[in-house]
């Protein structure tokens, strides 16, 4: 099946962004045939079931409309340069679930088969909450990042620094800092303190953010 809602992207833009979403839907079914309405106005370029089955609705070289009003390390508008997966799940709002291991190896492949057809570097692989923090929060503190870096998409540490400037590590991690803090805070503890998703900036968040700066730093992250 093919979503008639995408078109041309841009002629210089490169795809550099993989965004990882959840549908927020009660069925796969219901969430392709919202990503196949034209009325909607919204697609991605991939679905993938709970069972592992994957549904690829618009090519990658063409821009699916899946990000919405968005931006990560200076860039905006991220439907022109980046692949967005909406992974079955009914999302908070219909009864937010653990995501099957069928479903996440299905995941794991296609984003590493992503991967390797461009030029899309770890840091860049996103959740739609880090990119739209103000209005989003898939696909949530359930989805296991810490995994999916291990089968090499993404990154993760577990580490804790020592706390430095918890703002200006947000910001170099890549996240909006225009937006209410509160709100940045909880979108990076979401992806990356999942126990605690309250928007509060204590030693421990902090902490983390120091040493996933430091990793988003490292060379290995720029390759």
């Amino acid at each position: 099946m093919t979503s008639p809602n995408q078109d041309a992207r841009p002629g210089n833009a490169p795809i550099d962004h993989l965004v990882l979403h959840y549908t927020g839907m009660q069925s796969a079914e219901a969430a392709i045939a919202r990503l196949c309405d034209p009325a909607a106005k919204v697609s991605a370029h991939y679905v993938v079931a709970e069972d592992g089955t994957i549904h690829a609705l618009v090519p990658e070289n063409r821009r699916a409309w899946h990000a919405g009003v968005s931006f990560w390390r200076g860039a905006r508008a991220l439907n022109d340069r980046s692949v967005g997966i909406e992974i079955v799940n009914p999302g908070h709002e219909f009864g937010y679930r653990r995501f099957p291991a069928a479903q996440m190896a299905a995941v794991a492949s296609l984003c590493r088969a992503i991967l390797a057809r461009n030029p899309i570097p770890p840091r860049n692989v996103v959740a739609h909450s880090d990119i739209a923090p103000d209005r989003k929060q898939d696909p949530g503190e359930l989805f296991p990042w810490s995994w999916l870096a291990e089968q090499g998409v993404g990154f993760w540490t577990g580490e804790v620094a020592a706390p430095g400037d918890l703002m200006a590590d947000l910001a170099a991690i890549g996240y909006d800092m225009s937006l209410d803090p509160a709100v940045v805070v909880a979108a990076f503890q979401r992806r990356f303190r999942p126990a605690r998703v309250d928007g509060i900036a204590d030693a421990e968040t902090a902490g983390r953010a120091a040493a996933i700066r430091e990793l988003v730093e490292a060379a290995c992250v720029f390759i």
